[in-house]
């Protein structure tokens, strides 16, 4: 006869996405104050697979913001201080000489870590730069003549100031649109910032934080995500802003060609991936437009280069992907939320 399996050995109920988002942000939360949407885009990233540039004033508690998220993940984590003077083998690793048997074995870097933050990633040469590109694409780092898996799930967050010039270097555009998301860190309310000199303004001494996930819940999440449905017009809708881009770029009849070049396919992946992702945070079991219009600055602004004439008009990206938003006919679906 069957037995009732007692309490402790039940089958774990997986969460859905405002329970898991609630645990995970309420942990984070522990050591950073605010920050709601910018918690949701760096789950969201994680959900989708995807890494993060976050750009922001120094002070905004960028690192704390990361080091808090990878803790509460449970996640193996490593922070790489970029520096001018960073070699690829101080992040990758390199192959080291054995005496006692004259062979060469793999020293494996920091970068082999669930979780690695990039702080001040634009510090680095190209050198540097460049060996991190199969890192973030290939999930995989070659020493040698041997290639090694990096472990998974494998994100890297990446930070950088963006007034500081001297000493820094620009992140070539093939690195660039690796990121999934760049998230701009801004300065906190004023009751936010109260609230800091409330709670720790007496104190020498940071929360200490719990790991209330796991790579494996992570990990088991993303099928979840994968099932969330996306309707022939939501991926019409898509590809229309990311081609508008592309149209903007090419468009030399206009007055003042705003655009020197667009979003690539990557962008369309980007957005679709990341609308799952945040449509399950939601609650919800289908992608729809609203979602799209939200994730579109966080997903395109490192996509596209303005011209010399745009930024000598002071226009930004998000000036230009606030008018494809705006001239974009919206899928009316049954049962969707339509702007």
């Amino acid at each position: 006869m069957a037995t009732e399996l007692s309490e402790a050995t039940q089958p774990p109920v997986a969460p859905d996405g405002p329970a898991w988002l609630a645990r995970v942000r309420g942990e984070v939360q522990k050591a950073v104050i605010g920050q709601d949407t910018l918690i949701e885009r760096l789950l969201t990233a994680l959900l989708a697979d995807g890494h993060v540039l976050l750009e922001g004033m120094p002070g905004l508690a960028k690192t704390l913001l990361i080091r808090s998220l990878g803790t509460a993940m449970g996640f193996d984590f490593e922070r790489i201080q970029f520096t001018p003077d960073l070699l690829p083998s101080d992040l990758m690793g390199t192959m080291v000489f054995q005496p006692h048997d004259g062979q060469f074995k793999a020293h494996l870097g920091p970068v082999f870590a669930n979780l690695v933050l990039a702080d001040e990633i634009n510090r680095a040469p190209a050198k540097v730069q460049s060996g991190l590109l199969e890192a973030m694409q290939e999930r995989q780092v070659t020493l040698g003549d041997e290639s090694h898996q990096l472990p998974r799930p494998f994100l890297v967050m990446a930070t950088q100031n963006p007034i500081e010039q001297e000493g820094t270097y620009p992140l070539p555009e093939a690195q660039i649109d690796r990121f999934l998301f760049k998230l701009i860190c801004d300065y906190p309310s004023e009751s936010e910032e109260r609230d800091m000199l409330e709670r720790w303004g007496q104190l020498t001494q940071q929360p200490e934080l719990e790991a209330v996930s796991s790579a494996g819940e992570l990990m088991a999440l993303r099928a979840r995500v994968d099932a969330v449905h996306v309707s022939e017009a939501v991926q019409h809708y898509l590809l229309a802003l990311v081609r508008e881009t592309r149209r903007r770029a090419q468009n030399t009849t206009e007055d003042t060609q705003v655009l020197s070049y667009g979003a690539s396919p990557r962008a369309s992946l980007a957005l679709l991936q990341a609308g799952r992702a945040l449509a399950w945070l939601r609650g919800r079991d289908h992608l729809s437009p609203d979602l799209i219009q939200e994730l579109v600055p966080d997903s395109l602004r490192h996509r596209l280069a303005l011209t010399y004439d745009a930024e000598a008009e002071e226009i930004t990206v998000d000036d230009v992907l606030d008018e494809i938003l705006t001239g974009t006919a919206v899928p009316n679906l049954v049962g969707t939320p339509a702007s």
